[in-house]
């Protein structure tokens, strides 16, 4: 299969697909290697980029997938009639970095760190595919082990759970302080964007409102 053919059925697998799929599978599928298929991957990257395409490709660890390029979210919006999601809450951003700073964790684990009941917090997360079970902790009640999704690595914009921004190794009263900065980092990225989207909206309805009859 020549690089063309291959770009090709990579490109073909991941629009079927809808789901990330790892560059081992695909690499075993095309009779490949996976650096191959990683730098087939960085090529159609940059090619939906450079022609303004609708869609992009990213890289979620070791695997790729295929989802509509972000600048079109309204107009997506507008087409499905789906609405936002609702925007995470203290509670949800506070769980949701304990889990991925120090994953695989238990609720007990969470709920000690915060010093909270995180049973509900937990569940909407789940529940919105952020976090998912990954096993059970080989203890009295065998309690249920969570982990970050692939839906994180998106949400959050980085490929890899390392290009998260490094938590320092301290411990006691100062890892609280400085897990609630990292907090408050998720909080202001997502506010960001929220309010990236709101401006686009709104350029969006005042371009179309001066489009119409004079």
């Amino acid at each position: 299969m020549d690089e063309l053919d291959l770009k090709a059925a990579v490109e073909a697998i991941l629009f079927a697909s809808g789901e990330p799929v790892s560059a081992e599978r695909l690499a075993l599928i095309l009779d490949t290697d996976e650096d191959a298929i990683f730098d087939v991957g960085r090529e159609l990257s940059e090619e939906y980029e450079t022609r303004r395409r609708g869609i992009r490709l990213v890289r979620l660890g070791k695997a790729l997938q295929l989802h509509s390029a972000p600048e079109y979210a309204l107009e997506i919006t507008r087409a499905l009639e789906q609405r936002r999601p609702p925007k995470l809450s203290q509670a949800s951003l506070e769980v949701l970095a304990i889990v991925a700073y120090f994953q695989p964790v238990t609720r007990a684990y969470i709920e000690q760190m915060r010093g909270l009941d995180s049973s509900y917090t937990v569940g909407v997360l789940a529940e919105r595919g952020l976090i998912e079970p990954c096993g059970h902790l080989e203890a009295v009640g065998r309690p249920t082990l969570y982990r970050t999704t692939d839906l994180f690595l998106r949400t959050m914009g980085v490929s890899d759970l390392s290009e998260l921004p490094e938590l320092p190794a301290v411990a006691g009263s100062d890892a609280v302080r400085q897990l609630q900065e990292k907090v408050e980092a998720l909080k202001a990225a997502e506010e960001a964007k929220a309010a990236m989207e709101q401006e686009a909206a709104e350029t969006a309805e005042t371009a179309e409102a001066g489009e119409g009859p004079a």
